[in-house]
């Protein structure tokens, strides 16, 4: 498929290049599968593909999942919204933007109580305004979407998404049990990588 590589920053783009050759396992595949075909079957039918990756506190997980999502469907040129949000309301977790920082995003912060952080991946594409929301928040899809389950406890305690066409869990684990231990930058970046891994999977996988 090709590919847009010119519109992201080139510090993205050399981390994004290897992620091609990291293998996922035949379980994860399994657990991909069902959001790629969700995505394949909306591309098929001209209709917009709208992803809204969900975790309790959308902070951590599901933050890394919409910001990947959306770099990742830029990068296959299949145009795609993704959005994230949680069961309550918190903030973008400070360990979770430094690890995206890591990789070559441009972020800023604005306001102090669940601040505004302004994302950038793109010197041309549209900045993604990220901030903790629960999953119907005014700035969420209210129909014709995807919801992504990012953690087990968001899956249990949200029976029912309103207006979700779909609900597809791709479970992943919480990096926020390393906090203030020495490995905490390491575990954040593990897990920013592994789900930016399996997002470039997925819309690798999606055929013109």
């Amino acid at each position: 498929m090709k590919t847009n590589k010119q519109n992201l920053f080139p510090e993205i783009k050399k981390f994004i290049e290897p992620l091609k050759e990291k293998p996922i396992s035949k379980e994860r595949i399994e657990i991909l599968q069902p959001l790629i075909y969700y995505i394949q079957n909306k591309k098929d039918n001209n209709e917009a593909i709208k992803l809204n990756f969900i975790c309790t506190h959308n902070s951590r997980r599901s933050q890394f999942a919409q910001i990947w999502a959306q770099t990742m469907s830029s990068y296959f040129n299949i145009a795609t919204q993704a959005f994230s949000g949680g069961v309550e309301v918190t903030e973008f977790n400070i360990n979770a933007i430094t690890a995206l920082r890591t990789v070559g995003f441009e972020i800023m912060t604005e306001g102090k109580t669940n601040p505004m952080i302004h994302v950038r991946y793109s010197p041309t594409l549209p900045t993604l305004k990220m901030f903790s929301k629960k999953f119907d928040d005014i700035d969420s899809p209210s129909q014709g979407f995807a919801s992504v389950m990012t953690c087990s406890h968001a899956d249990e305690n949200c029976p029912f998404i309103p207006g979700a066409e779909v609900r597809i869990p791709v479970m992943y684990d919480d990096p926020k049990i390393f906090d203030h231990t020495p490995e905490e930058a390491k575990m954040y970046l593990q897990r920013s990588e592994q789900i930016a891994t399996e997002m470039f999977y997925v819309f690798s996988q999606i055929k013109p």
